[in-house]
């Protein structure tokens, strides 16, 4: 129950509808641009998550090979970094306040997704 209302909390003042709104926005783009498709379907996970990001967590997909993690370094140097420099930036801006903690924790959560998305999926937290 706290999950559940953690995360529509967040959905309305933690910033996760804008959050996935985005990465939808930036999925299309990379489903235009055919070449990038890849990155698309990383960028619709992260979107899934970013909207409701309590009770769940990141997994190694297993049977990813090395093509995956070479697209993650491609991933990093175009948008991977300055996607986890906001998500630390709003962390932190979240974390001043005491009711903002669980928000800030969350953004946190979702750095390791922003930087090095493929080969990994959304899974149940324990």
């Amino acid at each position: 129950m706290i999950r559940f209302l953690l995360n529509v909390l967040w959905l309305i003042f933690g910033g996760g509808l804008v959050l996935a709104i985005g990465y939808g926005i930036a999925a299309l783009i990379c489903f235009v641009l055919v070449v990038t498709i890849p990155f698309g379907v990383a960028s619709l996970r992260l979107a899934s998550y970013s909207l409701w990001p309590f009770g769940r967590t990141l997994a190694p997909k297993p049977g990813v090979g090395v093509a995956s993690g070479l697209a993650n370094i491609i991933w990093v140097l175009l948008a991977g970094w300055w996607l986890a420099l906001s998500h630390i930036v709003a962390g932190v801006g979240l974390c001043l306040t005491i009711i903002g903690i669980p928000f800030g924790v969350a953004n946190f959560k979702l750095v390791p997704a922003a930087i090095w998305p493929l080969g990994q999926e959304v899974v149940p937290a324990p």
